[in-house]
């Protein structure tokens, strides 16, 4: 037996799909208008509603000209005819009238060539108050806003990217697309006055064949141009590798890696097969959707024009129009045929500036649905009284790794020294991470004197810390600006900003600068210098030891002399802990030697602390820390040994600096 064919659907039902189809595009063409009229009175209303009245002015503008050409036209038989009857000179009434249209038509264009400037001008001004506002948009959800998972995801960092790229002209911003309507205003302008004009010099019908075609050849385009950038958004992860494989392959920040590892070639390759198989799919795709739609669409202006030229032949043929009504519904028919091109100075933008736009506003709604509850009236932060607890916490970056920290408790006093050790990958700098409110733990509770982290206002707790990652930023700024960025309230207090790079052991490094202070730490500017690690790493330290001087009550500093050699490093620490009395400080470090005169010394093991106290006892205890801080010490030892570091007792870990001094 034998299954029976498929009943035909009904022409309902085949009609469904089309339908549907139809109302999500009208959907999103209305919607993307409605996104435009939006962003334009972010430019201010005043300066929107002046370049709307000049938009509009353009666009009647040329329609006065064809009124004012075609009357001419039509006087200049009549008076050739009437100069020839009566043999007048050229200062009869007709001449004068002729001249006056004709003049008038002369200042009609002039006028509007004058007032074009200004349309390009205030054009620009409006996209770029548009921009303004969305980049601060973009700043305040990238810098403020987000949780710093958010900003981890490969989705949030394509949105990131395609929004960037319109503000780094990579792309049209959405400015752009705003001021276009305006622009759009005197393309409209212009099609409802032509079809006015047809309508009524020609006839009612030929107004309304002229109206369809001109706006059927308008949605066409259009449309073609929407299908080509949603196939445009679909290729943003591989836009994104394209990006930075053009900034690595230009910048300078691997340049020394390319040129020592022969890697140009490679580079060369990779970067045109990246970019090869981002745009050739959009090349393709092009080609497909506007070739035949284009032919389709010329068909249509086609028949169009020919049907309204052929009315307006019947119409002269039979006496209906005179000369004037023929020259006017002449130059009028051309203006909705234009409507079968792109606008150069609107489609393109309109349909791809909103795509950053759209970006930043989907990465708005991400961040807002990623970001933590927080209480309606959060507690006020203020300087830790009684101290901060870790209870039980346990977190992860995502639900498929591996737990980071697995049950860590831990207490930091108030106004005493932490020091946190371990080795690399125990969970450290994600204990900082935590502290600083930028993740919340998966589980378990952070208290700070006896409050819950997250009850408390994070950016008032924020502005406790002061605070420096092992991975600081290295501002291509003065060394002022650097070290001041620490304390913004400080930034323009020299004396303050001095004393901070005295105290990190940095003043005399920086004073010997050509412009001292105001030097700009990068090569990259005239007068610029750049700084060893070392040497950056004491102006990170300054930056942190300023925020103290400004108001911070908690000082963290992860790995804060990694590029410091032993000696330094023991000096610092011996100065730092002598400089932070009654401060909270908390130093994190894999360096078991150096943290020796903290009052409190955790060893962070598998994500949770193993061993507290001072040094004394965990060195008498005869643990982890013993083991670990021995087997560094002889590390140091053997290879002072062999002469590979100055053969000195000074340079053994395992002794006090001033042990060191002594033996020196």
């Amino acid at each position: 037996m034998t299954d029976d064919p498929p009943a035909p659907a009904p022409d309902g039902a085949a009609r469904l799909p089309r339908t549907r189809a139809l109302k999500a595009v009208f959907a999103a063409r209305a919607s993307r208008w409605i996104d435009l009229a939006q962003l334009l009175p972010q430019a201010g209303k005043p300066l929107v509603a002046a370049a709307a009245l000049l938009n509009v002015l353009l666009g009647l503008l040329p329609l006065a000209f064809i009124v004012l050409i075609g009357y001419v036209l039509y006087l200049v038989p009549l008076v050739a005819e009437s100069t020839r009857g009566t043999g007048g000179p050229p200062g009869t009434p007709g001449w004068s009238e002729l001249w006056t249209t004709l003049a008038l038509a002369v200042g009609v264009f002039v006028v509007q060539q004058v007032l074009a400037p200004f349309q390009a001008g205030v054009t620009e001004v409006v996209a770029r108050r548009v921009d303004e506002h969305c980049i601060d948009r973009l700043m305040s959800a990238a810098l403020h806003d987000a949780p710093l998972n958010a900003l981890e995801s490969p989705e949030a960092l394509d949105l990131l990217a395609d929004a960037r790229a319109a503000f780094a002209r990579e792309a049209r911003p959405p400015g752009d697309a705003a001021a276009a309507l305006l622009s759009l205003l005197s393309r409209y302008v212009q099609l409802l006055g032509a079809i006015v004009l047809v309508g009524v010099v020609v006839s009612p019908l030929a107004g309304v064949v002229i109206l369809a075609t001109g706006l059927s050849m308008r949605f066409g385009v259009r449309g073609t141009l929407g299908k080509f950038a949603d196939m445009w958004d679909a290729l943003s992860g591989s836009r994104r590798k394209v990006f930075y494989l053009r900034d690595l392959a230009t910048g300078a920040r691997a340049a020394k890696e390319i040129r020592l590892l022969g890697l140009l070639p490679w580079v060369r390759a990779r970067l045109r097969a990246d970019t090869m198989a981002a745009y050739e799919p959009a090349w393709a795709g092009s080609r497909k959707l506007q070739f035949w739609p284009i032919i389709g669409l010329s068909c249509v202006g086609l028949v169009g024009g020919a049907v309204v030229l052929a009315l307006l032949a019947d119409a002269a043929a039979s006496g209906r129009l005179n000369l004037f009504q023929l020259g006017v519904a002449l130059q009028a028919v051309l203006i909705p045929m234009r409507f079968g091109v792109y606008f150069p100075e609107a489609d393109v933008q309109t349909q791809f500036g909103l795509h950053s736009f759209h970006a930043l506003r989907t990465f708005e709604q991400q961040i807002a649905s990623a970001r933590p509850a927080r209480p309606a009236a959060p507690v006020a932060a203020r300087r830790p009284e009684q101290g901060i607890r870790f209870e039980g916490v346990r977190f992860r970056y995502t639900d498929d790794t591996p737990w980071v920290l697995d049950g860590l408790d831990l207490e930091l006093g108030a106004g005493r020294s932490t020091a946190i050790v371990g080795l690399n990958g125990a969970g450290k700098t994600t204990l900082v991470k935590l502290l600083a409110g930028l993740y919340e733990p998966v589980e378990g509770r952070i208290l700070v004197d006896g409050v819950d982290l997250r009850d408390l206002d994070t950016q008032d707790w924020q502005r406790q810390l002061a605070l420096i990652f092992q991975d600081y930023v290295r501002y291509e700024l003065t060394a002022a600006e650097n070290i001041g960025l620490g304390a913004p309230a400080l930034l323009d207090d020299r004396e303050a900003v001095t004393a901070a790079a005295r105290r990190a052991g940095a003043l005399d490094a920086l004073s010997g600068l050509p412009e001292g202070l105001d030097t700009t730490l990068s090569r990259r500017y005239p007068g610029g210098r750049d700084l060893s690690g070392g040497q950056w790493q004491r102006v990170a330290l300054a930056r942190a030891l300023l925020a103290i001087q400004g108001g911070s009550s908690v000082l963290v500093l992860d790995e804060p002399t990694a590029q410091l050699d032993v000696r330094a490093e023991a000096e610092f620490f011996d100065r730092f802990l002598a400089t932070t009395e009654d401060i909270t400080s908390v130093v994190i470090s894999h360096r078991f030697s150096t943290v020796r005169h903290a009052d409190r010394i955790a060893v962070i093991e598998h994500g949770r602390v193993v061993e507290c106290g001072d040094h004394v006892e965990l060195v008498a205890l005869g643990g982890r820390y013993a083991d670990l801080f021995e087997l560094q010490a002889q590390r140091f030892r053997d290879t002072a040994s062999v002469g590979a570091t100055p053969s000195t007792e000074t340079d053994d870990p395992s002794r006090s600096t001033a042990e060191k001094e002594t033996a020196s």
